[in-house]
Formats: C-alpha cells, structure tokens, sequence
C-alpha cells in the first residue's frame, strides 16, 4: 500500500478529465491523471473520433455514387466494412499514441486502474491512496437505455454498431437526437433501409425548430423514413432480426435495433454520494465555477448536468485548472457553447434559438434572418441545400446563428466568435468573408441585418 501526493488529482482521463490535468501542469502543478480504460475516454475510442471517420467513409461512398454529376467517371460497388474499421481504428490509434506523448511530455503521472473516491481529498486505485491538494471529478458517461429495454443481441447500442463488421439490410434507430441522426446518415450512405423512432415532434429537437424541419425535408428527400411523436412500447427479437412495437400500435421490423436515447453520466460505485458530494439522477452538482458542494473537489464534462461534447469537457478542463490556480477563468454558458451534429446534411448552431431570445428578451425585441444556401456559390458547387439563421437583438448584438448544410460545421468557429463576443451585424458587416466559400453566406445574413443586403433582397 503506497500514498502518492498531487496538487492536483483528477479522476477520469476522457476530454474533460486529460485537459483539466494538461492546463494544471502548464500552470506548474503536479498532476496524477487516473483512468481505468484507455485516455481519451469516450469522445476518442467510442465516440466523437471514431463515429465522424465512419461519417468521412459515408462521405465518400455518396460522392462515388454521384460523381457522375460533375463528369467523373467511377463506379460505387458496395462497402468493405473490414476496411472501413480499419481506417476508423488507424486513426484512433494515431490519436491515443499522441495523446499518450503529450499527457508524458508534461509531466503528469498517469495512473490505471479504476479510482474511487474515499474522502474529500483521496482517490483509492486498488491498494493505493492518491492524495491531491485539489480534486477534479471527470468520469464520463456511458449509453443510456429506456426503463425494460435491454441491451443484448439485436439491440444495441453506438458503441456496438461502430464494431459491426457488415451493413445491415435495415436498421430501426430509436431516438432522433445526435446520435441517432448521425448513424441513420451512416448507414443509409453504406445502403441500409433505416427508420428512426423519436418521441418528440421533430428530429434534433434541441436545436432551432426550422433547422429540424431542414433536416427531415434533406432525410425524406434521401429514403431515411422517421416517426415523430410517437413512443416505444417494447420490442422482440430472435435470430433474424428485431420487431419493434410503438405505442400507437404500429410494428416496425428490421434487422436491428440502435437504441440512441443518450448518455448517462458514469458515477455509480465511484464513492461521490458516500464522501457527501451532492448528487441528482447521478449527476455531480456544482455551482457555475464547476465546484461542488465539498471544497476542493470540482467535476468537470459530461457527469456535470448540461451539453454533454467533448469541447465542453475540453473548456471545462481548463477553466477548473485556471480556478484552482487563482485565475479566475470567464464562465462559459452551454448557451453559447458551440454545437455540430455530422450528419449529412451537417446541423450548427451557438447561443438562442428564435423562440429562446423572444422568450428571453421579448419578440418584439427580437431581428432574425435565414439565409438560403441556394443564394451561395460553394454551396451550389457542393451541391447542398440548406440555410444560416442569425438572430439578434434590435439594434443589438447577435445572440444566436443556426445552420444546416454539408460542411457547415466548419462555419462555426466564426459564429460562436459574434455570440460570445456579443457582436453587433453592423460590426461585421464591413469585414471580408473569401469568395467563393460558403463562409459567405454568414456574411449574407449579417449584411441583411446590418440593413445593407449584398445577395438578398
């Protein structure tokens, strides 16, 4: 039995876990980084990475498919998914390999094994005590099921389906969120039959309400069949596939089913409740400095009620380094934390929705404009539909953009700029966005609002 002593000790090595322990050791803390699977958590082996390569290989299978359209001769002859895996596995391990020289380049003792938390300052990892002057939660979550639907067999969920070595013939998807919107993008492109069951009116139905309405005309338009409004009852399986039952009484039959309900945070048996630190549902409860209720001990990402995305882990990480070390870091809302779903088409969006900020701040008080795709250059080569939403505040700053299209999540970096930075369109107005790029068209829809319209009329 050994006591090893941090000035910092942070329990889970995913986004939010590794970047908390990278911005402590930048700030001349030692650190001990204690993860019981692999770093990088879920965002890099089961999650973001790995899930956005199988999105890139869809990618290419619809451009075969179609190269004909723009003179070029190629044939689409079905998927490999031998080597789709392959490339998908290539790239996570070039990913960990990196990470693992980074994390050792600062400093930070890694520790494996599976940590529990034993007072307001300890962590035990098997027989031994890590002792940190500081605590960072950061465990992470894992995939949520519904209350009597197991997991086993046909049923399954993402972290199966990226280890599934064939295409399925059909797919049910239940859940229309996130998840469940990027794997029917998958599959459909791979040419399996897929429909999605969600129980809400609208796919993505965190995001703008005509941006989801985008995303089932572009699905409808690619043979992606949805029930909206409608909830799961139950479902069968036997050695052929899977009979999914929905409360209307309708029978949905397919090869499979994908439960894509979310993700639960990851903190049964890690000793939260029992060292005191306030608990709801399984979530971690801080203030929003990220610290709970037991000084010393922060959480950081997706044990943390809100967004659960890596790049939040990310800058909670860092925030909770920079609060411990005296800084006094800006607090981020999830509000104004950027967000990308990639599927095909792509979905962006940062800050309010139309109806939050009429909500929040009046509509009368309330400008928005949705700009077309169809008036965009690059987008018309891409050959894309789709649109760019920014609201504002009458004679006031931007306050949310919402956008749907192929690529447009490479737009968001800008978009999340003006929010945060509470950017008035006539401030950007005068500023150059390349031609021809569909960057432009957010300079359309800050042009329009600035009162000063380019493209539109």
């Amino acid at each position: 039995m050994a006591e090893l002593n941090f000035d910092l000790v942070v329990l889970g090595g995913g986004s939010g876990g590794y970047s908390a322990a990278i911005r402590a050791a930048e700030l001349g803390m030692s650190v001990a980084l204690i993860e019981k699977n692999k770093l990088g958590g879920t965002c890099l082996h089961v999650g973001c990475i790995p899930t956005k390569a199988m999105l890139h290989a869809a990618e290419v299978a619809d451009n075969a498919r179609e190269a004909h359209e723009c003179g070029i001769n190629a044939t689409f002859t079905g998927v490999d998914m031998d080597r789709v895996n392959a490339f998908r596995e290539d790239i996570i391990t070039k990913k960990f390999k990196g990470l693992g020289g980074l994390i050792k380049a600062r400093g930070i003792t890694v520790i494996e094994g599976e940590g529990r938390l034993v007072s307001p300052n300890s962590v035990a990892v098997g027989a031994d005590t890590i002792v940190g002057k500081n605590i960072v939660l950061a465990t992470g979550s894992y995939s949520k099921s519904l209350p009597g639907l197991e997991i086993g067999g046909r049923v399954i969920t993402s972290e199966h389906a990226l280890q599934m070595n064939y295409v399925p013939n059909k797919v049910a998807i239940l859940g229309g969120g996130v998840i469940g919107v990027e794997f029917a993008s998958v599959w459909k492109s791979f040419g399996s039959e897929v429909v999605i069951i969600e129980g809400l009116p609208h796919l993505v139905p965190n995001e703008e309400e005509s941006i989801s309405k985008a995303l089932e005309r572009a699905y409808r338009k690619r043979g992606i069949d949805y029930k909206l409004g409608v909830r799961f009852q139950g479902v069968t399986q036997n050695d052929s596939g899977v009979v999914v039952t929905l409360e209307s009484g309708e029978t949905v039959e397919a090869d499979l089913l994908l439960v894509a309900v979310g993700r639960g945070p990851a903190t049964a048996g890690c000793g939260f409740e029992e060292v005191g630190i306030t608990m709801d549902r399984g979530y971690v409860i801080t203030n929003e400095r990220l610290a709970t209720n037991i000084p010393g001990v922060y959480a950081v990402g997706d044990i943390v009620p809100g967004l659960q995305l890596a790049h939040r882990g990310y800058q909670q990480g860092f925030f909770v380094a920079e609060e411990i070390a005296g800084l006094n870091p800006v607090v981020i809302s999830d509000t104004n934390i950027p967000k990308v779903t990639y599927c095909e088409p792509e979905i962006a969006s940062v800050g309010l929705t139309e109806s939050k900020a009429a909500e929040q701040y009046g509509a009368d008080k309330i400008a928005a404009y949705d700009y077309n795709l169809a008036g965009n250059g690059k987008s018309e080569i891409l050959g894309t539909a789709g649109s760019v939403k920014v609201v504002r505040l009458v004679d006031g700053p931007v306050v949310g953009v919402h956008m749907i299209g192929a690529r447009v999540g490479e737009l968001i970096g800008e978009a999340q700029l003006v929010v945060n930075w509470e950017a008035h369109p006539e401030d950007i107005a005068p500023l150059l966005h390349a031609h021809p790029t569909q960057n432009e068209s957010l300079g359309e829809a800050f042009l329009y609002l600035a009162g000063k319209p380019l493209h539109t009329l």
